[in-house]
């Protein structure tokens, strides 16, 4: 028996659902804990900031998930210089509260080291903490079938832990962001052409998704 998951594209009126699966993630790991050192208040903070880039990654990207929403990709085609999120700095604030300032020193990291031309940006991969199934795995080898058939190339900002996962996927790691008094995140980069993937995840019709479509100009990424 196939015990693949069924991995489909994020309804508009799930992405509150899904930012809590993207701050579960981050809550135990060093990244989490650096953003919000209170553990009482992490996993609402996270939610609430995740909530944003879920929100904006659903009009400049795609976001795919398990049909159970227990794992998540939340990417964008950074086909062109993106805008922030909509209303960005009030909405982080209210999200962030008290740790604003290291969502947007962690902000200004990443963009300091991110590629300008154009690419496709793995911003979250979301497994439960306790993936004991290979979700990860799964996860981005379903990503990779997407944007492959567009001859593009990637990037990913993971931590160090995750390193070897993205290598195996074909990413090379650049130079390591540091984050003050902080974990270091590395930049990993997938070359255009670095693989060529045949989707196998069922679909409720029985055919293939197509590749990523261009995102429209509307507001709200990484």
């Amino acid at each position: 028996m196939d015990n693949t998951p069924r991995i489909r594209t994020l309804r508009w009126t799930e992405r509150q659902a899904v930012a809590g699966v993207v701050a579960a993630a981050l809550h135990p790991g060093s990244l989490g804990e650096w953003l919000v050192p209170d553990a009482a208040h992490r996993l609402r903070v996270l939610t609430a900031v995740a909530e944003i880039w879920v929100e904006h990654a659903l009009f400049f990207g795609d976001i795919h998930v398990t049909d159970d929403l227990t794992a998540a990709t939340v990417g964008l085609h950074r086909l062109r210089p993106l805008p922030p999120p909509a209303n960005y700095p009030s909405r982080l604030a209210d999200a962030a509260g008290p740790y604003l300032q290291r969502f947007r020193t962690l902000d200004t990291a990443l963009a300091a080291r991110r590629p300008t031309d154009a690419h496709h940006h793995l911003e979250t991969l979301a497994t439960p903490p306790q993936d004991a199934g290979d979700l990860d795995e799964v996860m981005l080898a379903y990503y990779l079938t997407r944007i492959d058939r567009t001859e593009m190339p990637a990037w990913a900002e993971v931590t160090v832990r995750d390193r070897n996962l993205f290598t195996r996927h074909g990413y090379q790691a650049q130079t390591p962001i540091r984050l003050p008094h902080g974990p270091t995140l590395l930049g990993m980069h997938r070359p255009a052409g670095s693989g060529r993937r045949t989707p196998t995840n069922p679909t409720e019709s029985g055919t293939r998704p197509g590749p990523p479509a261009a995102s429209p100009s509307a507001a709200t990424a990484r």
